[in-house]
């Protein structure tokens, strides 16, 4: 079951399971950690968690190093009404899922590493971290390609 934080008319934010409100931060950390969360609307009971989310993107990528360099969020915004929104929208999900699992994946092997012999089976990893972006690569820019009418 996923955590249910309230949103209400007066703008703060109250986790249901904890029984206290909560800031945006206070979310943050929730998801951070691995929390399942769904923000609903108190009056509505709108799902509101995507906004919040966004909310919570733009006041971290303000301070510190950003995540979304400039350049990346252009390319975003001109996918917007473009026919392959909807496919832009799943390969950034499942590039994102490829990330993590890899970077689990390394930290698994770096973990075996450092109880066996070190570096015998790291360049294997890069090795097959590298095919996997390549082939993700290959078929974005495959669907990318206009496709030809046989005339």
């Amino acid at each position: 079951m996923p955590r249910v934080i309230k949103k209400y008319a007066n703008r703060r934010l109250y986790d249901a399971e904890a029984s206290r409100h909560v800031t945006l931060e206070g979310v943050r950390e929730l998801v951070a950690s691995g929390e399942d969360v769904v923000v609903t609307d108190d009056a509505t009971g709108e799902d509101i968690t995507r906004n919040i989310l966004l909310q919570i993107i733009a006041d971290q990528e303000q301070g510190g190093q950003p995540v979304l360099s400039t350049a990346m969020l252009k390319h975003i915004i001109r996918f917007y009404g473009n026919p392959m929104q909807g496919f832009m929208g799943q390969y950034l999900e499942q590039s994102m899922t490829a990330f993590l699992r890899q970077q689990k994946a390394m930290q698994d092997q770096f973990q075996q590493a450092m109880s066996m012999t070190p570096g015998a089976s790291m360049p294997d990893l890069a090795k097959q971290n590298m095919e996997l972006w390549q082939q993700m690569q290959k078929a974005f820019l495959d669907a990318m390609k206009p496709q030809r009418k046989n005339d």
